[in-house]
């Protein structure tokens, strides 16, 4: 059976250091710090919830982000 990469599936970011961001400059941050996909939604959306290794979810209220996770 062959080996299991060791790779980190993210870069090595804290996802909460986006939590009040306004959301273009946090998009622009994500892809500065190296996360290949950033998915912004509004508060109470209904999403699916397959995990994508590399992406990072905004939840965006009025402009700025509120909540933040990577998948």
């Amino acid at each position: 059976m062959a080996p299991i990469p060791s790779h980190s599936a993210h870069p090595d970011d804290a996802p909460e250091s986006y939590v009040g961001l306004d959301a273009e400059e946090a998009e622009r941050l994500a892809g500065e710090r190296g996360w290949s996909a950033v998915r912004s939604l509004p508060p109470g959306s209904i999403i699916t919830m397959e995990y994508l290794a590399g992406r990072l979810n905004f939840e965006v209220d009025n402009g700025r982000v509120r909540r933040c996770w990577h998948g």
